[in-house]
């Protein structure tokens, strides 16, 4: 297997960063790409204003939407003291990869210098060097003589890469915009709405007086990239729903955008939301990540954003349901179980039943539910169970 592996201090990781690195996945043909962020960097001093390395780790990680699955984020500089040195993390690469083929990634200054970092001779002699341009121009000449004095003089094997669709942009440059309000346009929607939730470069924005175009890009900024297609198409289905049974569109938006902001967290994470917002879990909320993601993520939503109570309730239920529900309710529990990217048994005539009909869709639902979970050999929690029985009555 190619592993490529990525360093730097992404502070912030922007598209000049994604572009190199899809150049090197596609030209390397690696199966598999490490992004990993430097806790206190060798060759520079971070700057007054930089984000934490927990920050650029979590933007570094939103990123990789845009490179797909093979890519990820490690951390194993960040937990480093003193100087995240390449050669200590090739070390720990090689002993968790000893198989596998190592391919260092660096852009034009870090390749022309590599001679004189920290143990070059143990770098090249774990890793491959994959070295791209970050001008347009490029630099031919001087690279072909640094490879070739690296070959000869570290025995180091270099591939010299083409990045053809280079944006010339630098970290430093996109901080000092941001201050100013520009520089977003270098930046991934997830990693521009995570800079502005946080508070990072001297960005400032009101979160409690967002549109939903805004909130958009800030609530990707909650999930991991696999995630964030279900967010959205969560959005797409309300809007469908909304429009077909008289709910307010936008109140149906904002739910859905906001129904899984806490859905990766831990459940050590959850609880000490439930601590800060003062929530009592019943017992099987407390064991159950699922269904603490909808109570904590309704009190993100409400005390974060500002959500009115209808948008509070209708993320809180989300998950389970409840007797006599509202509209919006409604509305959000069955977008989220059939939006496009939905794919089970049965979600075909799922779908033509809630389009049909929105209590008897959402009675089909809930039994669904219900039955799938006993066919896990889940627990089902007594609101979905109470939910189901006072519609059915209802129907009746």
């Amino acid at each position: 297997m190619k592993i490529g592996i990525y360093g730097g201090t992404f502070d912030p990781i922007h598209r000049g960063h994604i572009a190199a690195a899809k150049a090197a996945m596609e030209q390397l043909q690696l199966d598999r790409l490490l992004l990993i962020p430097a806790n206190v960097p060798p060759h520079k001093e971070l700057s007054r204003g930089s984000a934490s390395g927990q920050d650029r780790f979590e933007m570094a990680a939103l990123a990789t939407a845009e490179l797909g699955p093979r890519a990820e984020v490690l951390d194993v500089e960040l937990h480093r003291t003193g100087k995240s040195y390449t050669s200590d993390t090739l070390r720990l690469l090689k002993v968790q990869y000893p198989e596998d083929e190592l391919w260092l990634l660096m852009g034009t200054d870090m390749f022309l210098s590599l001679h004189t970092w920290h143990e070059p001779e143990v770098i090249m002699s774990l890793a491959s060097i994959g070295a791209f341009s970050r001008t347009e121009t490029g630099e031919d000449e001087a690279f072909a003589a640094q490879k070739a004095h690296l070959e000869t003089t570290f025995g180091a094997k270099v591939a010299t890469l083409a990045n053809p669709h280079v944006v010339e942009v630098s970290s430093t440059e996109i901080r000092a915009e941001l201050a100013h309000g520009k520089g977003r346009e270098a930046l991934t929607d997830p990693v521009w709405g995570y800079i502005q939730r946080q508070g990072l470069y001297g960005v400032d924005v009101n979160l409690k007086s967002l549109t939903v175009d805004e909130l958009r890009l800030i609530a990707l900024s909650y999930l991991k990239p696999k995630r964030m297609p279900h967010v959205l198409g969560t959005e797409q289905e309300a809007i469908h729903l909304a429009k077909l049974y008289g709910v307010d569109v936008e109140e149906a938006q904002v739910v859905a955008l906001l129904h899984d902001c806490t859905k990766k967290l831990t459940i050590e994470e959850q609880m000490a939301l439930c601590e800060k917002y003062d929530v009592t879990l019943d017992d099987l909320q407390r064991k159950a990540l699922k269904l603490q993601h909808a109570i904590t993520g309704a009190e993100i939503a409400r005390h974060v954003f500002g959500v009115s109570d209808a948008v509070y309730e209708a993320i809180r239920w989300h998950t389970t349901g409840k007797p006599n529900m509202t509209k919006l309710e409604k509305v959000i529990y069955l977008a989220d179980y059939i939006e496009p990217n939905r794919d089970f048994p049965g979600v075909d005539e799922l779908r033509k039943a809630v389009w049909e009909d929105l209590d008897r869709g959402l009675l089909l639902g809930l039994e669904s539910s219900i039955e799938e979970m006993i066919q896990w050999g889940n627990p089902v929690h007594h609101d979905t169970l109470e939910a189901r029985d006072y519609l059915a009555q209802q129907l009746k």
